[in-house]
């Protein structure tokens, strides 16, 4: 597959640089190179920093080889590879050795506000900047999904990633390295339900919103009866025939709707 570009997407050689190295279906190999070869010291110095250890004491892997095993295994997509490659940059700015162990407290809003630096710097495309910062913003929010969201909490994280929604939740797939197959079968598991639960909310809500193209009063107005449970059911009547054949014109409505009101006085 080809690394999808937008038209004049950068402005000058660093960022042509960066977007050749994350061109192959596998660009860890490429990764590595500008990152050894000192290169990424003058694209963007903040990411060659991540070539530490998370914890000194039980040596975790250090943070550049997951963010180059995290961006290997995003789907070629210069916005999503971005947000991949940058999506832990603020963590030596939040990293604290403590009696909890090593911690990033807020290292994905620090990292946002440090991307948005350096791609501005580089010169790209400012919607561009703005999607990747935004993916790196919100690349932390699926934490604590496990532990319990309500119809709320998953309301307003599809809602603050908007139109990224997808995107994100491609990242947050691919921002898991781990061997342990048990892990990794919950993670994306957990996300098959978060996006599943996503998919019936906005269908709970779009149906909620629905409206008739006759409401209530036109429905007194035009049978000639008073407040009731029969112009409820009426109404309901007229929300199934719209979502069962769209909209109709105002005659074939009122039309339906005399029969349904004959059937309904007959019984």
């Amino acid at each position: 597959m080809v690394l999808a570009i937008l038209p004049a997407v950068a402005t000058n050689p660093e960022a042509e640089d960066l977007i050749e190295s994350l061109g192959p279906d596998d660009p860890t190999d490429s990764l590595w190179r500008i990152f050894d070869s000192g290169r990424m010291d003058d694209i963007a110095p903040e990411l060659s920093l991540l070539r530490m250890e998370q914890d000194p004491i039980h040596r975790h892997k250090d943070v550049l080889s997951h963010t180059v095993a995290v961006t290997a295994k995003t789907r070629p997509d210069l916005t999503i590879r971005l947000a991949a490659l940058f999506h832990d940059v603020g963590k030596p700015r939040t990293r604290r050795i403590d009696d909890e162990g090593v911690t990033f407290r807020h290292h994905e809003a620090v990292g946002a506000r440090m991307t948005r630096k350096r791609l501005d710097a580089l010169g790209f495309d400012e919607t561009l900047v703005e999607e990747v910062t935004e993916l790196v913003r919100m690349s932390g929010r699926f934490k604590g999904y496990s532990d319990g969201w309500s119809d709320s909490a998953v309301r307003r994280y599809a809602r603050e990633a908007g139109p990224l929604l997808g995107d994100l939740n491609h990242l947050i797939r691919c921002d898991c390295t781990t061997r342990n197959a048990r892990k990794l079968q919950g993670i994306q598991e957990a996300m098959d339900d978060l996006e599943r639960r996503i998919a019936e909310l906005a269908e709970a809500d779009r149906r909620a919103a629905e409206r008739p193209d006759m409401d209530g009063a036109a429905v007194m107005e035009y049978l000639d009866i008073p407040p009731g449970r029969a112009v409820g059911e009426a109404v309901r009547m007229l929300l199934e025939l719209k979502r069962s054949e769209g909209s109709l014109e105002r005659e074939e409505l009122e039309r339906r709707l005399d029969d349904w009101w004959a059937k309904r006085v007959s019984e």
